[in-house]
């Protein structure tokens, strides 16, 4: 009788796994970045893999994130946008105005492998559009100073210490500037930093400033304002007025983040997405620091997600590996890639991320950051108004217009697409 019983069991057991659907199929997966960037996505695509070998995974990469974007636009045109497709925050509200993204709520509730309560609010918040949650966040990161100890080293310069302020950065920057044979050209540059608006951004914050008139519902941009144009001088005097980081000319023949590879820029300010390739590219010594502050230590996020598209026609396998991704597992392949700061709290603090004996060693930087971190306002047209802003920035960070006229003309632009 027992053995009829084992025997009984294990048919109903076997039945009901046979009857279960199997998650299977193919699976494109589309991201952006350098090489260095999809070397990580390709680890992590091989790991799900290994683990669900019923289901591909069709790697597609664009490097250039404007590139990127169009990319995704004419696809959801066309009707064949890719199954799953990571995008930074502030980009997504253009594809879920439009329907084309498919919420994550349910799936997430019903998921035994990842749970929200588990990640940073700081990085699931952005991603809520009209009550639901879009998008699944892999990262949370700020933005940082990368900095070469060499070069500091050499002129004697202390190491960028927590709570260093905007006068202790550029007193640094200045020393570290350098024209070594006197010609009147400068061979070594103390910083470099984009001009575009979310390199801005936080030192608007930190001023005391704003970008928009409502960060809930933007209807105008308010970057003319006497707060915001005491950041937007200082910003742009690093480049007119002290010369501490390359002009327009210079820019153009090797950018700044080439100029830091290569070991000819002392301070460059990024995101964690720099780390893969620094580890694979950098000869010298190098960790990261804070940003700089002013009146108010605020920073910017820095967040890309794993969105499902709408058109999909495989959502169960994409959410497999939307799933996957975001898991324990998943974020401490990412980790240790270097590309992220863990958008799970188990594994930000975990010895994948805060390795001693893997560059940054300071990654702790990252993670003392999240509770001043602040993200830029969440709108289908963000993507349009900050091109527009940079624009206009650059214009002022090149010493072709002043301050004041640029970002009355950024206000004045970007009317338009508030509208």
């Amino acid at each position: 009788m027992r053995r009829l019983v084992v025997f009984l069991f294990a048919f109903i057991c076997i039945f009901f796994t046979a009857c279960q659907p199997r998650v299977a199929g193919t699976v494109s997966f589309m991201v952006f970045g350098d090489p260095a960037e999809l070397a990580a996505y390709q680890t992590l695509v091989d790991s799900f893999s290994k683990k669900h070998p019923s289901i591909h995974i069709e790697l597609i990469h664009i490097p250039g994130q404007e590139e990127y974007r169009k990319q995704i636009t004419a696809d959801i045109i066309a009707g064949n946008p890719a199954d799953v497709v990571l995008i930074n925050y502030r980009r997504y509200a253009e594809f879920a105005s439009l329907g084309a993204l498919e919420p994550l709520e349910r799936y997430l509730q019903q998921s035994r492998l990842i749970k929200e309560r588990n990640f940073y609010p700081e990085a699931i918040e952005p991603f809520v559009w009209n009550g639901e949650l879009m998008c699944i966040p892999q990262n949370i990161s700020s933005l940082v100073v990368y900095y070469n100890k060499d070069l500091f080293d050499q002129a004697e310069v202390p190491y960028p210490a927590k709570g260093w302020t905007w006068l202790d950065f550029l007193s640094a920057a200045q020393v570290l500037t350098k024209d070594f044979n006197h010609d009147g050209t400068r061979d070594q540059f103390g910083a470099g930093i984009e001009s575009s608006l979310v390199r801005l951004a936080p030192f608007i914050w930190q001023a005391g400033g704003h970008l928009v008139d409502d960060r809930a519902n933007p209807s105008t941009l308010v970057l003319d304002q006497e707060g915001e144009v005491r950041a937007e001088r200082f910003f742009v005097a690093l480049q007119t007025v002290y010369h501490v980081v390359p002009n327009a000319e210079q820019e153009a023949a090797e950018d700044s983040q080439s100029r830091f590879i290569n070991g000819r820029l002392a301070m460059f300010f990024n995101s964690r997405r720099g780390v893969p390739i620094y580890r694979e590219s950098v000869a010298f010594d190098w960790d990261v620091a804070p940003l700089p502050r002013a009146d108010f230590e605020v920073n910017i996020l820095h967040s890309d997600a794993y969105c499902l598209m709408s058109a999909s026609k495989n959502k169960e396998a994409a959410w497999a590996f939307i799933e996957f991704a975001n898991s324990v597992e998943g974020q401490t392949i990412m980790a240790r890639t270097g590309r992220t700061v863990p958008s799970l709290k188990a594994v930000a603090n975990s010895s994948a991320f805060l390795d001693p004996n893997t560059k940054p060693v300071s990654s702790q930087v990252f993670l003392d950051a999240i509770p001043t971190i602040r993200a830029l306002p969440i709108h289908p047209r963000w993507a349009e108004i900050e091109n527009i802003t940079s624009e206009e920035l650059a214009l002022a960070f090149y010493g072709e217009v002043s301050v004041q006229e640029a970002m009355q003309r950024a206000n004045l632009r970007a009317r338009e697409y508030f509208e």
